[in-house]
């Protein structure tokens, strides 16, 4: 079950991580039951997984929204787990920051610029994205365990396959 603002209160500048099915979605507390988040222009509050079509576009406006609007159904938590690698800015300037921001319409790339970088750069000055280093290493170790697969294969042709014309001539 999703928390409520009952059983956890979000502090200002903490990180809402909105589990989406088969991504999360990134917001910023910023007080008062609302959030500030990058989403694309066409989503509408609470899209959830409908909002996988974000992936395709290029800009993403910056909007301060209900956490509950764009929570929508989804399971969500604080999340402010690179607080073990970096130091959080003061929660004033990730406010301050993050509502100069809305309204603004900022590039936008799945790999290099997603809401996920776009809250981790206020919160830490960072922009990181775990869930695209954790898709980098997966492609990555897919990749390595096809060639892998491949190589052994082709060993075992050439030391167990040999030729038809070796075969022929025995």
């Amino acid at each position: 079950m999703a928390p409520t603002l009952y059983d956890v209160k979000p502090e200002l500048g903490d990180l809402i991580e909105i589990y989406r099915g088969t991504y999360q979605h990134w917001a910023v507390y910023i007080g008062d039951g609302l959030v500030v988040h990058l989403a694309p222009p066409s989503e509408v509050p609470g899209a959830g997984a409908n909002s996988m079509m974000s992936v395709l576009t290029e800009k993403a406006v910056v909007k301060k929204e209900e956490l509950w609007d764009v929570v929508g159904t989804n399971q969500w938590t604080i999340n402010n787990s690179l607080d073990k690698d970096y130091e959080p800015r003061p929660a004033r300037i990730i406010v301050r920051e993050a509502c100069a921001l809305v309204g603004k319409t900022l590039p936008y790339c799945v790999f290099r610029g997603n809401c996920e970088h776009f809250v981790n750069e206020l919160r830490y000055g960072k922009a990181e994205s775990r869930q695209v280093r954790k898709a980098g290493e997966t492609v990555m170790a897919v990749g390595v365990a096809a060639a892998v697969g491949l190589g052994i294969v082709y060993l075992a042709g050439a030391l167990f396959g040999g030729s038809k014309k070796e075969k022929d001539t025995q």
